[in-house]
């Protein structure tokens, strides 16, 4: 092997030989699946942003230094960002600079800028709101009875009982559901916090009410799209035709808008992670542990659905109710 030939944002060793081919293929593939494939366009995204600034501003941008980055992150926190944001665009930053053989351009000076940044302009994430068993029936009303209509109802109860994440819900197989006498259980074979795919199975129990059961929903869906295998949330045409290939992430969040919309809520107040934190603040409010949320959620994080239990909880033998006023 000789020279390196760059491709994406890494180096690898140019091939001389038919084995050396596959050896680099693979290593592009590992290299690749390092990150998720959200993950890889976001920093790409955030690098060109970075990029076109300091072009603008006459900075280089490769390698970068210090006084450089404080200016930029500074600007970024003047236009609106949020704290949470700007630290992703700064990991970016760091992933491009290593990617090139160069050191971080993240030193002290910058670490102390971004703690000036949070106490000044707060991390307080707005977020969408979380849609309860209400607003799920609400949007349960307005689903027509067509083909359409039995896949979003199917969509809409299996990624609320499940709390799934938009691109865990499209990710699903046929293959990947069993019926069981107490409900369904669903395997995961790779998600936002499983990135080796070791696999996660969720149990989703038969509701108490037929219509709105989301087994019974995913049954309904089932006998429509009649097949042994393959994806089971699919796009369907103007002609009610469903189609081979998967649903795409960016999908769920318009259907969740869309029933909000009819519903009578605000749309712009909601997405396809809706469906996830609802299932949580839900369970919150009805009294459900912390333990057996973080089991459905999956969630790793106990600060965050120590959140949704404190949203969930919040008019729960509040202080200042009853006391006379």
């Amino acid at each position: 092997m000789s020279q390196l030939e760059h491709f994406g944002s890494y180096e690898i060793i140019k091939a001389d030989s038919l084995m050396d081919e596959i050896l680099v293929a693979e290593a592009k593939r590992n290299i690749e699946e390092s990150q998720s494939e959200n993950t890889t366009l976001a920093y790409e995204s955030d690098w060109l942003q970075f990029s076109n600034w300091c072009s603008s501003h006459g900075f280089a941008s490769l390698p970068s230094n210090d006084d450089t980055i404080c200016l930029y992150l500074t600007s970024l926190a003047m236009e609106g960002y949020k704290a949470s944001t700007i630290h992703r665009k700064m990991s970016a930053l760091i992933t491009a600079h290593k990617d090139k053989g160069y050191d971080s351009p993240i030193t002290q000076k910058v670490r102390r800028l971004m703690a000036g940044i949070r106490r000044r302009y707060g991390v307080k994430e707005t977020g969408k709101k979380p849609l309860l068993v209400k607003d799920i029936l609400s949007m349960l009303m307005e689903i027509p009875d067509s083909v359409k209509g039995r896949r979003d109802k199917a969509l809409l109860l299996l990624g609320f009982a499940g709390a799934f994440r938009r691109s865990e819900i499209v990710s699903l197989d046929i293959e990947d559901i069993k019926l069981d006498q107490k409900g369904m259980v669903v395997h995961l074979k790779k998600s936002k916090t499983d990135q080796y795919g070791q696999g996660q199975s969720i149990g989703i129990p038969f509701g108490k009410n037929k219509d709105t059961c989301p087994v019974e929903a995913y049954k309904a869906w089932l006998q429509i799209l009649n097949l042994q295998d393959g994806p089971i949330f699919r796009p369907i045409n103007r002609h009610g035709q469903i189609q081979t290939k998967r649903l795409s992430d960016k999908a769920v969040a318009l259907i969740v808008k869309d029933y909000a919309r009819a519903a009578g809520l605000v749309e712009s107040e909601y997405s396809g992670h809706s469906l996830r934190s609802g299932l949580a603040t839900t369970a919150a409010m009805a009294g459900k542990d912390e333990r057996s949320i973080m089991k459905q959620t999956r969630h790793t994080s106990v600060n965050m659905v120590r959140k949704y239990i404190r949203m969930g909880a919040i008019f729960i033998e509040n202080a200042a109710d009853d006391i006379g006023l």
